[in-house]
């Protein structure tokens, strides 16, 4: 029998909180749409489901937790995907608006943002002269003096809360080299158990850059910090999708797409849907010869509590 860490493990970030209504008719908005995207990128190959909400009438993220039930059990009753809830929300969010959702929703994982950091996409709303929505325009320019939240003590009291009291594990969003030495800090001082599952993330304007290099270099630096006690996905903004996620699974790590990632399948392209993300990745993997994880096998290398122990 295959030992299922060597399997690759596939997220798939369904809508995320970047990304606004203007930019593609693809984005999923509605419950509705949340649902159906999430429940064919797992009828795809994703084993894990990365989920943020959005207000059905104008598509802006939402931490309310009333949306995220429109779509929670929905996802769970068609798929045996791992459901994987923000605490990163949206960017106009408070700490506790954020984990809103997530302590209701007591998930298998949730992502954690692993540093407080500058996250901007104000050069994205040059690129738009027609919008959808008012929203869209002053949320996307406001982030050039936007300071993204996650102190030491954010990131302690989110795993108390959820690791803790309701035994979620993390996906560990590393946006730069000091985030995998927070990371080593919490567990120094007893925080988070291994195997942590680390996400590493490439081109966001605050972060590190979309290099080879780079990702060759965080890849060295977690090796040097936690040894065999982790597990690693990729994941790289916009154009740098597809490239990066390939060359972290011929390294051995694990992959996320998604339309809260990148909203192109190809040069200068649209994605139809989260799913066709998920299948061209699949499919490049397995032309490399990688087996694909099953959501199983996931929750099996990745230490999480089981779908059964959710509260949707």
């Amino acid at each position: 029998m295959s030992d299922p860490s060597k399997k690759v493990i596939i997220t798939c970030a369904v809508t995320g909180g970047i990304h606004t209504p203007t930019m593609s008719d693809a984005l999923p908005i509605t419950p509705d749409q949340i649902a159906e995207q999430a429940i064919a990128a797992a009828e795809a190959g994703a084993s894990i489901l990365h989920l943020h909400a959005r207000d059905p009438n104008d598509g802006r993220p939402t931490p309310d937790p009333a949306v995220f039930m429109q779509f929670l059990p929905r996802i769970k009753q068609s798929c045996d995907a791992v459901i994987n809830i923000t605490t990163g929300g949206g960017l106009t969010m408070t700490v506790d608006e954020r984990l809103a959702a997530p302590l209701a929703a007591s998930p298998e994982m949730c992502s954690l943002n692993m540093g407080t950091m500058n996250f901007a996409l104000h050069p994205l709303a040059d690129r738009y002269t027609n919008w959808k929505h008012a929203w869209e325009e002053p949320y996307l320019r406001g982030t050039k003096e936007f300071i993204f939240r996650n102190t030491f003590g954010d990131i302690e009291r989110i795993y108390k809360m959820l690791g803790e009291e309701h035994g979620t594990k993390f996906e560990h969003e590393c946006y730069d080299v000091g985030h995998l030495y927070n990371l080593a800090h919490c567990l120094d001082k007893g925080l988070f158990k291994p195997p942590v599952f680390l996400q590493l993330i490439f081109g966001i304007l605050g972060g590190i850059g979309p290099d080879p290099e780079n990702l060759m270099f965080m890849k060295r630096t977690a090796d040097k910090l936690f040894g065999k006690d982790y597990r690693w996905s990729v994941l790289a903004a916009g154009r740098f999708q597809m490239p990066f996620a390939t060359q972290a699974a011929m390294m051995g790590g694990n992959v996320r797409v998604g339309l809260e990632d990148s909203l192109f399948i190809g040069r200068g392209k649209l994605a139809a849907s989260n799913a066709e993300q998920v299948m061209k990745i699949r499919r490049i993997l397995e032309e490399l010869g990688h087996e694909i994880a099953t959501p199983a096998e996931a929750r099996q290398t990745l230490g999480l509590k089981g779908g059964d122990r959710v509260n949707f």
